[in-house]
C-alpha cells in the first residue's frame, strides 16, 4: 500500500527525530508495515493493531494503534490505476483515559 499525509507535521514525524523517541519508533514500524501490506486485510489479522471503522463517522475513517496511548486515524483511497490501495493517514491522536 502506498502512504500519503494529509497533515505535513505527520510526514515530519516520519523523518524527523525531536518528537518522543517511543512514538516515533512505533510509529516508523506502523508506517513500514503499511507500506509493506498488500491491503487492508493485513491490518485486520494483526489483531494488535486493533484496527477498525469509527463508529458514527460518515466519512469512512478507520483507526489503528499505535501504543496504550496513541493511535493513527486514517482513510483508504483507491487509486485510479488500481494497482495498490492509498492509506491516507489523517491525524495522531491520543486515547481516552478509561480506554
Amino acid at each position: 500500500m502506498e502512504v500519503k499525509f494529509e497533515d505535513p507535521s505527520l510526514e515530519r514525524l516520519e523523518a524527523n527525530q525531536k518528537y518522543t523517541a517511543g512514538l516515533v519508533k512505533v510509529f516508523h514500524r506502523r508506517i513500514q508495515f503499511i507500506r509493506a501490506s498488500p491491503d487492508e486485510r493485513a491490518f485486520y489479522a494483526m489483531k494488535s493493531l486493533h484496527y477498525e471503522k469509527l463508529k458514527d463517522d460518515p466519512d469512512s475513517l478507520y483507526s489503528m494503534h499505535l501504543n496504550d496511548q496513541w493511535h493513527l486515524i486514517m482513510y483508504l483511497k483507491a487509486k485510479e490505476d488500481d494497482t495498490r490501495n492509498l492509506v491516507v493517514i489523517v491525524s495522531i491522536c491520543r486515547l481516552p483515559l478509561n480506554s
